[in-house]
């Protein structure tokens, strides 16, 4: 049997949406926690699986969201890696705001 290997600590972390920027096609939408993706993975869009990256230098991966976006008819997982509470609870925030997405936060 093949040893396992994380996926997270096995793929480079593209941050392609700094904390503070603006959602491309959404520009009143500001990125409160640095968000990009795994290299080299793959999710439902066919990009790579999405991250969003806290300050807790820990760097744990202890939470995910799963979302649900009704504009897309889509879903995902974003894997937080080194969020800090009030992160996760602004990250969930960002995925809550509207009526076109949703998500569910779960914490290890």
């Amino acid at each position: 049997m093949a040893a396992t290997r994380p996926l997270a600590r096995n793929s480079e972390l593209i941050i392609d949406r700094p904390k503070g920027t603006s959602h491309p096609k959404y520009p009143g939408l500001i990125y409160p926690v640095d968000y990009g993706y795994l290299k080299n993975t793959r999710s439902m869009d066919g990009n790579g699986i999405d991250v969003w990256r806290g300050t807790d230098i820990a760097s744990r991966i202890d939470a995910i969201l799963v979302t649900v976006d009704l504009q897309k008819k889509d879903s995902e997982i974003k894997i937080l890696i080194g969020c800090t509470k009030e992160e996760k609870k602004l990250v969930y925030e960002f995925h809550n705001r509207g009526d076109l997405m949703k998500a569910l936060f779960i914490e290890r």
